[in-house]
């Protein structure tokens, strides 16, 4: 006979206990649960807002950083895409660090999102202006001046272009106007300081440039300026030495080499004139001036054959050692036709009068009204006549008889 299980009883107390548990989680998860943060990694990280990156370009932008300024600036732009100012700002740093091409993207940019914005307008005129269009540049300035009459930048800019112009009383003008407005600009003291430079007042020059460079003295081309002027009155020393600083604040200009490089020829120190014209075409290799600069140097060192490698370079254009490619310089009054000269003297002198005699005919039909240059187009015809008038008279070749 099969016996039967005994039933457990159960137990009231563990029945008790199981309903609270179970209450308390449903308490947990609808009304606990929710309260609690989610984990650090799932945490979004904070953005950086433009303010810091301004705070970062403005800092760079007074140390003479500029590119750095320009980088910093950028970030602020990705950071806050829609503020013209950060724009504006990124193109006067551009700017005044000769990059004028994207200068005139930023502040078009800019102008995009504020189209009346007379700062905007007053920019691009002046970078209009760096990049050789006049027409365009005032009418931008112009524009900038009707959006607000008081404006010493637009005063300011316009001052520079008229002065490019030759409008020299125009150009006075305006830069005393712009001084009467915001004499404590930079942009405003160094417009004031190139009008004074253009017209030949350099002392007077000297200290407005000096006065734009107690605002801030890390702007390479405030000491190129200052350079200029000092170079324009014969202090070759005060001059250097600005160029140095402009140097070491952009180093890879090639005009602060090229002014002091000038200096050297002027004082008789060729051999100083070569290093400073080699590293000048180093810096900017693509650049025709520059190898006619070099060129200058090495004729005037006496190292010919090096100068005839320059000249040919800057003249007929070709590729640099290291594959630069090169274009070569039409002939024109000023510095041209000095290369041409020199360059057919180099040439005569080392009897290549082949290729000497057409740059000497080239110079009296193309810069007639250049009195040096034709004196020395001359010259170059004297050297081969003489050169020609003594070679010994050819003598008679006598054919062998034939054995046929």
């Amino acid at each position: 006979m099969q016996r039967r299980k005994k039933r457990r009883r159960s137990n009231p107390a563990l029945i008790v206990l199981l309903i609270l548990l179970i209450g308390s989680m449903l308490f947990f998860n609808q009304y606990v649960a929710p309260t609690i943060p989610l984990p650090e990694s799932a945490t979004a990280s904070p953005t950086v807002g433009p303010e810091a990156f301004i705070s970062q370009a403005e800092e760079h932008f007074n140390a003479g950083n500029l590119v750095q300024a320009v980088a910093s600036y950028q970030q602020a732009v990705i950071a806050q895409p829609d503020n013209p100012s950060i724009y504006i700002a990124l193109a006067r740093t551009e700017a005044l660090s000769g990059r004028y091409e994207a200068a005139e993207t930023s502040v078009r940019n800019a102008l995009l999102l504020s189209p009346e914005n007379p700062e905007g307008h007053a920019l691009l005129g002046w970078i209009l202006n760096f990049l050789g269009r006049q027409d365009e540049a005032i009418s931008s300035i112009q524009h900038a001046l009707r959006l607000e009459d008081n404006n010493a930048l637009a005063h300011a800019f316009y001052s520079e272009i008229l002065a490019d112009l030759q409008d020299y009383e125009g150009a006075a003008e305006e830069s005393r106007e712009a001084m009467e407005l915001r004499p404590d600009l930079l942009e405003v003291r160094r417009a004031r300081g190139y009008v004074l430079e253009t017209t030949g007042n350099y002392e007077d020059a000297i200290i407005q440039y000096e006065a734009a460079l107690n605002i801030n003295d890390k702007i390479a081309e405030l000491h190129l300026a200052l350079g200029r002027t000092y170079r324009a009155l014969g202090f070759y020393t005060e001059a250097i030495d600005s160029f140095v600083r402009a140097d070491a604040l952009d180093p890879t200009n090639s005009l602060p080499d090229t002014y002091i490089g000038l200096i050297y020829l002027t004082t008789g120190e060729f051999g100083r004139a070569v290093q400073s014209m080699t590293q000048a075409a180093q810096e900017d290799p693509s650049n025709p001036y520059r190898h006619g600069n070099l060129g200058s140097a090495f004729y005037r060192n006496q190292q010919t054959d090096e100068a005839i490698a320059a000249f040919a370079l800057a003249i007929h254009g070709g590729n640099t050692e290291n594959g630069i490619p090169v274009q070569g310089l039409p002939l024109d009054y000023g510095a041209e036709a000095t290369y041409y000269y020199l360059y057919g003297l180099s040439l005569a002198r080392v009897g290549r009068c082949a290729d000497a005699l057409p740059i000497s005919q080239a110079l009296i039909a193309n810069v007639p009204a250049d009195e040096f240059a034709v004196a020395n187009a001359e010259e170059i015809l004297l050297i081969c006549e003489d050169q020609a008038n003594s070679l010994p008279a050819p003598t008679a070749t006598v054919p062998e008889e034939s054995n046929g």
